[in-house]
């Protein structure tokens, strides 16, 4: 394994569970930290490092013999796994597919795909990353959003080969249709091979005689389509919600890429979001916080009262608790933060400044009557 023992953290401290847990409680914890730090949903900064570590303890601790090694020496005793031995005999597809984003398919970014093979009939298109901003209220509630999107697909009249309907491309003589050149050489017993593309397709492995009129020859065409997003009720800053099959094309006879849109909060004038908290300032005139008074808030339920109490300070904060966004995957929601910005009067009427006179006065007699 890659990092040195002493960097790792003990792998039941990772998953958050007990040394007795049992299969499934390990299982759990897996999913359910998986769908907090798995990359497609979460784009902060070290959210990818937090998954491979989640993913490696899982990898130990799922399987019977590691687990048992690891019981009895510590990092030493499972010291020395390759990545293969590691996570060759999980599947991350049935772990995590039914969770809206790519299992295997990202543990073969990872580890260079080592663990369970997912994509090996014909090559996959490119996946497509697009950012969606919603409203707060969509955040509270859930629903559907819709989004347009301009990608390259197959063209229909060629079916993506881009030859003209009727004909197909011709095969290169010269590599069989590999698109690769192979030079062999055999030295003291030794055959060495170089490949490189074929100089007569440039790596293509075919010709198109006759291109198709509708694409000119490349098989795809720009379009344009509108797609219905589901953004789940508390969807979290950054989160990465999988469409598939909606990235770019493969080439034929392959599987499109699949389209990720990334979920942000549009900029609200009355909230800052923190997670499944909001803050708003609220400001506070002088004498409510001498004297203290009930204020109506707005949150995004409608109004809310809150008690201001007497002697409240510049830049307190009052909480209103659940008033705040959903907690994604869990119950309950966040809290509705007040900051008060307390109002200093810049203007004063004459009959004003003198009762702040006088106020003065009394306040400096108090002082004074002080033993």
């Amino acid at each position: 394994m890659a990092e040195a023992a002493a960097a790792k953290r003990d792998y039941y401290e990772v998953l958050g569970v007990a040394k007795e847990a049992d299969a499934k409680a390990i299982k759990d914890a897996f999913r359910r930290l998986a769908m907090q730090y798995h990359p497609d949903r979460n784009k902060a900064p070290g959210a990818e490092a937090r998954f491979k570590e989640i993913a490696e303890a899982y990898a130990v601790l799922s399987d019977p013999k590691k687990r048992a090694d690891y019981d009895a020496g510590g990092f030493a005793g499972v010291e020395g796994l390759r990545p293969e031995d590691l996570f060759g005999g999980i599947d991350f597809e049935d772990l995590l597919g039914g969770m809206g984003f790519d299992g295997g398919g990202l543990f073969e970014r990872f580890f260079g795909g080592r663990g369970h093979a997912r994509h090996t009939g014909p090559p996959r298109g490119e996946n497509i990353e697009m950012l969606l901003q919603v409203p707060l209220e969509r955040v509270l509630h859930g629903g559907e959003e819709r989004l347009h999107l301009e990608r390259p697909q197959p063209c229909p009249a060629c079916q993506g080969s881009g030859a003209k309907a009727g004909t197909v491309p011709r095969q290169c003589a010269t590599c069989k249709g590999s698109g690769q050149a192979v030079k062999s050489r055999r030295e003291g017993g030794v055959l060495y091979q170089q490949i490189s593309p074929c100089a007569e397709c440039h790596g293509v492995g075919s010709f198109i005689d006759q291109p198709c009129p509708d694409c000119h020859g490349s098989g795809r065409l720009e379009r344009g389509e509108t797609l219905t997003v589901k953004v789940p009720a508390g969807v979290e800053e950054g989160m990465a919600l999988r469409i598939p099959g909606h990235g770019m094309p493969a080439p034929p006879g392959g599987q499109a890429g699949d389209l990720f849109v990334v979920v942000r909060s549009q900029p609200d004038p009355r909230f800052e979001r923190d997670g499944a908290d909001l803050w708003r300032p609220q400001e506070l005139a002088l004498l409510d916080a001498v004297l203290g008074t009930e204020l109506s808030v707005a949150t995004l339920d409608g109004s809310a009262k809150v008690r201001v109490p007497p002697g409240t300070q510049p830049d307190t904060v009052l909480r209103l608790r659940g008033k705040g966004l959903p907690h994604f995957g869990h119950a309950g929601r966040g809290d509705l933060l007040l900051r008060l910005v307390l109002q200093v009067p810049a203007h004063l009427t004459t009959e004003e400044r003198s009762l702040y006179e006088q106020l003065r006065r009394l306040r400096e007699a108090a002082g004074r009557s002080k033993p």
